[in-house]
């Protein structure tokens, strides 16, 4: 059964995570015997591919990390990419996925393993990436995956001890890519739910934000912790609701991945909160970062979502009134606190 399995690996994005994920990919590239045959990556721009393949490593983000051009192919005509490999990582931020598909048609897509690394809703459809495959690509649901955390990219750069958690219906199909992440910092583990460990990773970055504005705001310790409390409540609220599977809502992928994202200092929705709550307008606190938090667009998404299944879900609602409604966080984040317990 092993050598049915796909074994040319695509990475498609350019940002911090993709960087991440290529760090682990190499590595097994690289051992004695590895269990993929070609390892590829998709940038956007030509001249950043160019950069990569000359001085072995992103301008952009992680700069830290070595690229080995003996170990990957950098590229950025992603319609050649897709043609050969099997395994697809797309690592691009939710709110451009569409428009860096362009182009990209269910056939070419066709036989193809999807693995989401997106931690966020595609904007024009408030679909999870696994369902946006399914529904616009027609990828059948065996063949999607999801990765997720508790795992900042920063850290796996650094090399410091780490857990993935890779969800599939496909069992056999998560072990093997599973084991092409693992190495001596990174512990994998498996997961059936995929679309839970999935909207898991959007509600955290929502989360993540409201943590950043108490932070900003002058919250303390003891105020933070009675909302990262209340947020592992209104997220299980929300994944009983839109998906029914047996999980175990403290388990690394849900709470583990909450809590990094809403303390650390490398959580950019964290950092995007902190400076809404110390007074920078939306616009100049998504100019100042130069990085996407994909908290913004999900705090939209999942509200919209949310007007149809009214779930009780008071940070949720406080984030979408500060964000969008633009009203004051001080006053927002006050009226919040008095529901939480």
């Amino acid at each position: 059964m092993e050598q049915n399995l796909p074994k040319n690996i695509a990475v498609i994005g350019g940002g911090s995570w993709a960087t991440a994920i290529v760090k682990m990919l190499i590595e097994h590239r690289e051992l004695p015997e590895p269990t993929m045959n070609s390892l590829k990556w998709w940038v956007r721009s030509e001249e950043k591919a160019t950069y990569i393949r000359e001085k072995h490593h992103n301008p952009d983000y992680l700069s830290t990390v070595e690229i080995h051009p003996q170990s990957i192919e950098v590229g950025s005509d992603l319609k050649q990419i897709i043609s050969t490999s099997d395994i697809l990582v797309i690592a691009i931020p939710s709110a451009f996925l569409l428009n860096s598909l362009e182009g990209i048609t269910a056939d070419d897509l066709k036989g193809k393993t999807i693995v989401s690394a997106v931690k966020g809703l595609v904007p024009h459809s408030k679909q999870i990436v696994g369902d946006f495959f399914m529904n616009d690509y027609q990828i059948p649901e065996d063949q999607i995956v999801v990765i997720s955390g508790p795992c900042h990219a920063e850290e796996v750069a650094s090399e410091k001890l780490s857990y993935l958690t890779i969800a599939s219906s496909n069992q056999t199909i998560a072990r093997h890519f599973a084991g092409m992440l693992a190495n001596k910092n990174i512990r994998t583990v498996i997961s059936k739910d995929v679309r839970g460990t999935e909207y898991g990773a959007v509600l955290k970055n929502i989360y993540a934000v409201a943590a950043g504005m108490c932070n900003g705001l002058g919250y303390g310790d003891n105020f933070q912790a009675v909302l990262m409390s209340n947020a592992i409540r209104e997220m299980k609220r929300f994944l009983r609701t839109i998906t029914d599977a047996d999980r175990k809502i403290n388990h690394s992928a849900y709470l583990g991945d909450l809590l990094v994202t809403g303390y650390s200092q490398h959580s950019r929705n964290r950092t995007f909160g902190t400076m809404i709550g110390k007074g920078y307008s939306v616009k100049s606190a998504q100019l100042e970062m130069k990085m996407i938090a994909e908290g913004y667009y999900a705090t939209k998404t999942v509200f919209e979502l949310n007007q149809t299944m009214n779930i009780k879900m008071p940070i949720m609602d406080a984030m979408y009134n500060i964000i969008y409604k633009n009203l004051p966080a001080k006053f927002e984040i006050e009226k919040l606190s008095e529901k939480l317990v």
